[in-house]
């Protein structure tokens, strides 16, 4: 964050300045949580359904805080710190991020869809990385806390940012989107996560335009060509489609697949031909891959940057992350979330995997409303009909038991377990020599501890 003065905050977040004073220091850091501050930072309190940051003013003062946003004033002011009085702190967090967005004149990239947003955000940062100093969400800062605060990271350093924004309501990405100001609005794809809260797929498409509402006049929409809701989309700005279909100006072509060794693919746009090495499985990765190029072409980048860009994709976190261990075992690690169209590519990837024995261990999949019970019975049928060896069914009994049961009723070999706890003794137990174990279920399943355990085997 560069440095921001009391008064400039008090500006930002139309707020009063309770106890001006003319040698109050300037900050260069928010902090929303009182047990990570940084000294000298700018203490926001956070209100949630359970907690009320307030409560924690004068411990975070304390901690060397310099000063703080305050929608309740503290009984006793400090004449060593500012206090900033705001109706809310979580409009003014926003106003805060969206005049510090205001100081950078540097192209911001921001991008959504219900599959893949992180990969995208990923590929987007590493392909303008080639050449640029790009800044990006951190890990899964992508909501209405995480999206301001990283804004609010952006330096004069920065020649580029590019920003990830998630959303489970109607006006959420309107909300971020009207902080971010992006000049260019990518959306991967519209898919079934969160149709729970928003009725339908159509709801989730009409919920991803949002991201249009700020988008700069002369800026750029890239998405994906091969998504049927998003070819419904008008063209109010220059758009760029990326996909197989022969109507993408941005076209995938001659993919090969090599495994947990990622793929190569040639994506083909009116200027240039780009073959590309994607260090990272399935084919799905050339989606994101044709998108940074889009972006990276349309922000001036050459054929060669773009190139070493994609060869440098690291994923991020527990997303298809490939783990060797001894005796030819391998675990492939794509427990951050999980969706039907995530779950379908990550099943494809280990049905493709060269190896003695195939084990998929999935759990439960969230917020899917009525689309449920179907949901998980074809995520098991699928891994029966793509010759998985072995699925352990792990979750509760409504929607696990309905994995397990389209694996039995399409001919494959499950087991079923209610908890990761009583699962684990056999999982060690399936994980031999030459085995891969694929890990996926939603975040709320907390499958990591999984991962963490067999790593220990």
């Amino acid at each position: 964050m560069e440095p921001m003065t009391a008064r400039q905050i008090a500006d930002a977040v139309d707020g009063v300045w309770l106890n001006p004073r003319e040698n109050a220091p300037a900050v260069a850091a928010v902090c929303t949580d009182s047990r990570k501050l940084t000294p000298g930072c700018l203490f926001l309190p956070w209100v949630g359904e359970r907690f009320d940051g307030h409560d924690f003013i004068d411990a975070a003062l304390g901690a060397g805080a310099a000063g703080c946003l305050c929608a309740r004033v503290p009984e006793t002011l400090r004449e060593d710190k500012f206090y900033i009085r705001v109706p809310d702190t979580r409009l003014a967090l926003k106003s805060l991020a969206s005049a510090c967005r205001d100081r950078f004149s540097i192209p911001v990239i921001q991008v959504t869809g219900s599959v893949g947003k992180t990969t995208t955000k990923e590929m987007i940062a590493a392909v303008l990385g080639a050449k640029l100093r790009v800044w990006k969400t951190p890990e899964n800062y992508n909501n209405d806390v995480g999206t301001p605060l990283t804004l609010l990271g952006l330096t004069s350093e920065h020649q580029a940012a590019v920003i990830e924004t998630g959303m489970n309501h109607f006006g959420e990405i309107e909300y971020l989107t009207e902080m971010v100001k992006p000049d260019v609005a990518v959306i991967s794809n519209i898919g079934d996560a969160h149709i729970e809260y928003l009725g339908s797929r159509e709801g989730i498409l009409k919920a991803k335009c949002e991201i249009f509402t700020h988008l700069k006049k002369d800026g750029l929409a890239v998405l994906n060509g091969d998504d049927a809701l998003l070819n419904t989309v008008a063209e109010p700005f220059r758009t760029v489609r990326c996909g197989k279909s022969e109507h993408c100006q941005a076209q995938i072509t001659e993919i090969a697949d090599h495994g947990v060794e990622g793929i190569r693919c040639t994506v083909v746009t009116e200027k240039e031909r780009y073959p590309l090495d994607i260090p990272a499985p399935g084919e799905h990765m050339a989606y994101a891959a044709a998108i940074a190029v889009a972006v990276g072409e349309a922000l001036g980048l050459s054929p060669e940057e773009i190139a070493r860009g994609a060869a440098s994709y690291v994923p991020s976190g527990s997303r298809m992350r490939v783990l060797r261990l001894r005796s030819r075992r391998m675990l492939l690690d794509d427990c951050y979330n999980a969706n039907p169209q995530s779950v379908a590519a990550a099943l494809e990837i280990l049905a493709r995997t060269e190896c003695d024995k195939r084990v998929a261990v999935l759990g439960d999949m969230g917020e899917l409303g009525e689309l449920k019970n179907r949901a998980h019975y074809n995520m098991g049928a699928l891994a029966a009909m793509l010759g998985i060896d072995l699925v352990f069914a792990i979750g509760s009994g409504e929607l696990a038991g309905k994995t397990a049961d389209g694996v039995a009723l399409s001919g494959g070999s499950v087991l079923y377990f209610p908890t990761k706890e009583e699962a684990l003794p056999e999982l060690r137990r399936q994980l031999g020599p030459g085995t891969v174990m694929l890990v996926k279920a939603s975040h709320a399943m907390k499958f990591g501890w999984l991962v963490e355990r067999l790593q220990e085997q």
